[in-house]
């Protein structure tokens, strides 16, 4: 059992990190402190203005880096964690922790209207380090749109030099949902992602229905992006499946195939553990009234007969796969093999926002929609925010770089948060001269005394909604890795509970927290979440699993800035 994952974690994220420091691998303008404020531009400047507020940036940090003064070390790639001591306050390999968006449309996708610029300096504003842009796949979009966008996205590369811009494509998954595929940047980038979209995607290839066959082009597909890596036509390729219980279209077993998948490469890595369309659940008249993630959908021919009818709707802004202790991410992560989840945007259309779709032009004969033009009304009725405005996922990278971002993303050194709900995280095991952070393994022997250690650093200041949210509670939660799943369609793990939560009294600075796992005698894994406290209810597997978890939310009253969540992945223990 151990062994197994350990070697799935070092055959997946071991790899040299040699290219992590390609072009623009050093500190991006706004986080280095060697660059005065008058050298900065607008945007890097308030990029520095929002680091300092959160206290990222001065006496006590590494430039960026999520650890608190108090902490020990900074985190140390999953591959290493078996050796890398935690005594002596030594400050080892320190990540560079940076907030990005991995979906985001632009003019280039059918129901889209924004420049990639737009886009991209939006995300910008609101702080985000990366962004991958992914407009639908469609026929158009593998014939016209994918060679066009790809001009656009230099352009953007080259004028916000501290944005890393990534070209993906939203991947209508064959016999399933959609997903985020993307690849490094390169020479390549466009042929590769276009070939993928040809031969595999559901839509161009008339794929949408749940069958084994479309279920078995969808693996095929992943198994393309790994050979494409092996052979060096790109440096690395990711997918991570998007709004996965929308539709109840992505059952567990395809979700079990697409991670096993990829044969040289682990290529499908994690799902949205909350999709984007988060303005949709704000009430009319002043918003649109919908439900949370436009999560207001019910069972069709396609969708899989064991889930239950709530898990159609967001729970706390999250997906019910995420959201459920004792769910499907934890049956997941009880087999001991690596899911992530994520956080995203998925903006097409902004909540209040003054641009409108620009008239003329044919999007099937272009592959475009001409410019956003203004609108002269400030729409309520659109459910998006723009990248970083309102969901953020925080990547530990070990440099500023596509591959590092790419790096941290395999290997789980991921939390996400809502609403700016706080500034910083940092999660570490230890036990027996070692440790492990995020997406890593801690390996003991039998019967190790370990300790999980959680620094909460508070919100720095108000969020775009204009008041600076408070974390109220941290959860931390636990499940014992019992091996890979008999029947692959498997969605509870009967040992994932609540141990143990923590009331936070503090509204500024950071607040360590340490949880004793006592002395661990089989494989276990913890993750933590936290809450505004604003809302809560008994979660779906019982008060004895979960007694405070998110409450589901309420098509047409949903209020998103009213219910605030964070969520981190998990580190396993792993005694021999």
């Amino acid at each position: 059992m151990g062994h197994g994952h350990t070697h799935g974690h070092h055959h997946h994220h071991g790899h040299d990190h040699d290219h992590a420091h390609d072009a623009g691998a050093a500190l991006p303008a706004a986080f280095d402190p060697a660059v005065p404020d008058e050298a900065l531009t607008p945007e890097q400047q308030s990029r520095r203005t929002l680091l300092r507020r959160a206290g990222l940036l001065g006496a006590g940090l590494a430039a960026a880096s999520v650890v608190a003064p108090a902490a020990a070390a900074a985190a140390t790639p999953a591959s290493a964690t078996a050796s890398a001591p935690a005594s002596g306050g030594r400050r080892s390999k320190g990540f560079l922790w940076l907030s990005g968006d991995h979906h985001i449309h632009t003019q280039y996708s059918s129901d889209g209207k924004y420049r990639v610029v737009d886009q991209v300096r939006q995300g910008a504003k609101h702080g985000m380090d990366w962004l991958v842009i992914t407009d639908h796949g469609s026929t158009t979009h593998a014939k016209i749109g994918v060679d066009k966008v790809n001009p656009d996205i230099k352009a953007a590369r080259a004028a916000y030099e501290d944005t890393l811009v990534f070209q993906g494509l939203e991947w209508n998954i064959p016999g399933a949902e959609h997903g985020t595929v993307f690849v490094h940047p390169g020479t390549n980038e466009v042929s590769v992602l276009k070939q993928f979209e040809t031969d595999y995607d559901g839509s161009v290839k008339g794929a949408s229905d749940s069958t084994p066959a479309n279920e078995a082009l969808a693996i095929a597909g992943l198994n393309f992006l790994a050979e494409q890596v092996q052979r060096r036509k790109v440096k690395d390729a990711l997918m991570l499946a998007n709004h996965p219980a929308r539709r109840g279209v992505d059952s567990p077993h395809e979700i079990r195939g697409w991670r096993d998948a990829g044969r040289t490469r682990q290529i499908a890595v994690g799902f949205e553990g909350a999709p984007g369309h988060q303005a949709a659940g704000l009430p009319a008249p002043m918003g649109p009234g919908r439900a949370r993630g436009i999560y207001d959908n019910n069972p069709s021919a396609n969708s899989f007969a064991g889930y239950p009818l709530e898990s159609y709707r967001t729970w706390g802004g999250f997906d019910w796969m995420t959201a459920t202790v004792g769910g499907l991410w934890d049956s997941l992560l009880a087999e001991g093999k690596p899911w992530w989840i994520t956080a995203n945007s998925d903006s097409h259309q902004v909540y209040a926002d003054t641009a409108a779709r620009g008239t003329g032009g044919n999007f099937d004969t272009d592959g475009r929609y001409p410019d956003p033009v203004y609108g002269g009304r400030i729409d309520i009725t659109q459910g998006d925010y723009w990248p970083g405005q309102y969901s953020r996922t925080h990547v530990g990278s070990d440099g500023f770089s596509y591959a590092a971002v790419m790096d941290g993303i395999r290997a789980g050194r991921i939390w996400v948060d809502h609403g700016q709900l706080l500034s910083a995280l940092d999660v570490r095991v230890t036990g027996g001269h070692r440790w492990a952070t995020l997406g890593g393994a801690l390996h003991v022997r039998k019967g190790t005394d370990v300790t999980l250690t959680v620094d909460v650093a508070m919100a720095g200041g108000p969020n775009w909604a204009g008041f600076v949210p408070k974390v109220a509670r941290v959860d931390v939660i636990q499940g014992e890795v019992t091996g890979p799943a008999a029947d692959k369609d498997t969605f509870t793990a009967p040992t994932a509970k609540v141990v143990k939560s923590y009331e936070v009294n503090k509204s500024s600075g950071t607040v360590r927290l340490t949880y004793d796992l006592g002395r661990v005698d089989r494989p276990v894994y913890v993750r933590v979440r936290g809450t505004d406290g604003n809302r809560g209810a008994v979660g779906a597997m019982g008060a004895a699993v979960d007694p405070a978890g998110p409450a589901i939310d309420v098509v047409g009253d949903a209020d998103p800035w009213r219910d605030l969540w964070f969520y981190s992945n998990p580190v396993w223990v792993l005694p021999s």
